[in-house]
């Protein structure tokens, strides 16, 4: 079995804020970006906080996609990890153009390899970790 993935962490900046407040928009948007990805859905689990903001997770047999939202900030905090052939970044893409993100930082983290990598969406090499 290939214990390779890649994980995209992605903060979404100036985001339009209406479309971060309602559980119902944020959860579409996160199945249409899985689906996107023609990720392989199995569960979808999304939670509305007073007054605003929403957690999400979109659990795939590819791994998960999960937001948190803080639409008074017009922010939001994504993971996309993907294992196997699926890209992430095609997930990620989705969600920087539906949310209306004008302002983005990712960093992606090639997971279930020794040593552990934290690369810039460049490729630029950020850490290494070394083993004890």
């Amino acid at each position: 079995m290939d214990t390779t993935g890649r994980h995209i962490i992605l903060d979404m900046w100036e985001c339009n804020q209406e479309l971060l407040k309602k559980k119902q928009v944020v959860e579409q948007i996160m199945v249409d970006a899985a689906n996107e990805s023609q990720a392989d859905i199995r569960e979808v689990i999304f939670h509305q906080f007073e007054p605003d903001g929403v957690s999400g997770i979109v659990v795939i047999a590819e791994s998960h996609l999960s937001i948190h939202t803080f639409p008074e900030d017009g922010y939001a905090s994504v993971d996309v990890y993907t294992c196997g052939d699926m890209d992430p970044h095609i997930g990620m893409e989705y969600l920087v153009k539906r949310f209306e993100s004008r302002s983005q930082e990712v960093i992606e983290v090639v997971r279930g390899v020794r040593p552990l990598k934290v690369e810039t969406p460049s490729g630029d090499l950020l850490v290494e970790s070394t083993r004890p």
